[in-house]
């Protein structure tokens, strides 16, 4: 499967997680851990980069000029520089497009179904496979059973 002509799976391009580490670190000097947490609430938790991958990233930018660091508590925060927002507004339509998929990725999680009726969906299955497996049922339990999950069908329906 191709996604935008990405491979399954694949949120960013090569090369396209500093565009998107930038742009963050532009909104506001943040620590790494941070920025990992950032991306994930953006993409509604459906991807989290790894520490692997954003603090080689933020040790590049830092490299190149585009990023500079403090220390705060024990801890490095990030700042863009004016190389760094130079970079970013060159690169602007790249930069877009992996914010505007990160978008795409939160509202593509927001499709699913609701996980509360997913759950009510299991009980109900796992509450009629443990009735059955107790035996067969009276001809007064069977029509208890068919009642309750006719109400139930048509509340889903009406709702």
């Amino acid at each position: 499967m191709h996604r935008g002509g990405r491979r399954s799976g694949r949120l960013f391009d090569h090369g396209e997680l500093r565009y998107v580490v930038l742009a963050l670190i532009a909104e506001q000097p943040r620590h790494g851990y941070e920025i990992i947490k950032e991306i994930e609430d953006r993409v509604a938790g459906t991807y989290t980069p790894s520490p692997g991958v954003i603090y080689p990233t933020l040790t590049l930018l830092e490299e190149l000029g585009h990023a500079t660091v403090t220390e705060d508590g024990g801890k490095k925060r990030y700042a863009i520089t004016e190389e760094g927002t130079a970079f970013l507004e060159g690169n602007r339509p790249a930069t877009d497009a992996a914010m505007a998929r990160m978008d795409a990725f939160a509202a593509e999680a927001g499709r699913g179904p609701d996980p509360q009726v997913v759950r009510a969906m299991e009980n109900l299955k796992l509450a009629m496979r443990l009735r059955m497996g107790r035996g067969p049922l009276s001809e007064e339990q069977a029509r208890t059973v068919a009642a309750a999950l006719d109400a139930a069908a048509l509340a889903v329906e009406q709702s």
